[in-house]
């Protein structure tokens, strides 16, 4: 059995999800001495090391706003439910690029006697944001599965989880109405969330990952300190300014500092 990480990586206008990627990369050979396969669209610059490159045009162009970036952006996020056809691995960590691997704590994952999971809930590192409504979402408050971090193996299961969200992709339209979904635009979260929740008949009752999912928040600074440590700062309620040390696993969702630690990489 082969395994190894996958990760999707298409540019836009403001950010270099490649460069991200590749830095990325890195960490998890450092941690987790797994392969790293990518998917995108453009070549790699010949000093970015990669194991396998896969060539893919993108899908679901959208236009979405980040909280740290000074206008919207164009988002490539449709092609993450190709992730069990384009995968070379049989056992398959399919990661963000923005996933900051700290750790080698993902292993434990690969360890799960699962044909799939993911995260169900995710929580601010701060303790300042409420995800409550990240963490569901719709007119029935339907529990989100995180598409941040999936690990999957080559199975009948897996297979059909991720066809049915290409179904859900393919019929945004249909399935934001049916969920009542206020936003608009797609996102892999809904169709993984309401994928599993077709898969498991309804039940609510996947398998997820045994600990929560680390996130930071876009408005908050994020730095790093060393190669595993990072420094988080934001203010309280009552605007005071205080910050928090990381030394674990984590979801940077703002991107402009998490670009500006790359680029000082390089």
């Amino acid at each position: 059995m082969t395994t190894g990480v996958l990760i999707f990586a298409f540019n836009n206008e403001h950010i270099d999800y490649l460069a991200i990627a590749n830095w990325a990369a890195k960490n998890i050979r450092r941690h987790l001495n797994l392969p790293v396969a990518i998917v995108t669209d453009q070549p790699c610059p010949p000093e970015y090391r990669f194991e396998q490159v896969i060539i893919a045009q993108p899908k679901g162009k959208h236009l979405r706003k980040f909280a740290d970036q000074e206008e919207d952006v164009t988002w490539y996020n449709g092609n993450r439910v190709d992730a069990y056809e384009l995968s070379p691995w049989s056992h398959t960590l399919v990661l963000d690029a923005d996933y900051v691997i700290a750790s080698n704590e993902l292993l434990k994952i690969l360890n799960i006697d699962k044909n799939f999971v993911a995260h169900k809930t995710a929580y601010d590192v701060v303790n300042k944001d409420n995800f409550d409504e990240l963490n569901n979402f719709g007119r029935h408050q339907t529990p989100m599965w995180w598409a941040t971090i999936m690990m999957f193996r080559r199975s009948t299961e897996a297979k059909l989880i991720f066809k049915t969200m290409s179904m859900i992709r393919d019929n945004w339209d249909h399935y934001k109405a049916l969920y009542g979904i206020a936003k608009s635009t797609y996102r892999n979260d809904f169709a993984l969330s309401i994928a599993l929740n077709i898969v498991d008949g309804h039940t609510l009752d996947h398998a997820d990952m045994p600990w929560n999912l680390a996130s930071v928040t876009p408005e908050h600074a994020l730095t790093q300190l060393s190669n595993d440590s990072y420094r988080v700062d934001f203010l309280t309620a009552d605007q005071k300014p205080r910050y928090i040390i990381l030394n674990q696993d984590f979801h940077a969702m703002g991107k402009r500092h998490l670009g500006e630690i790359v680029a000082k990489s390089t």
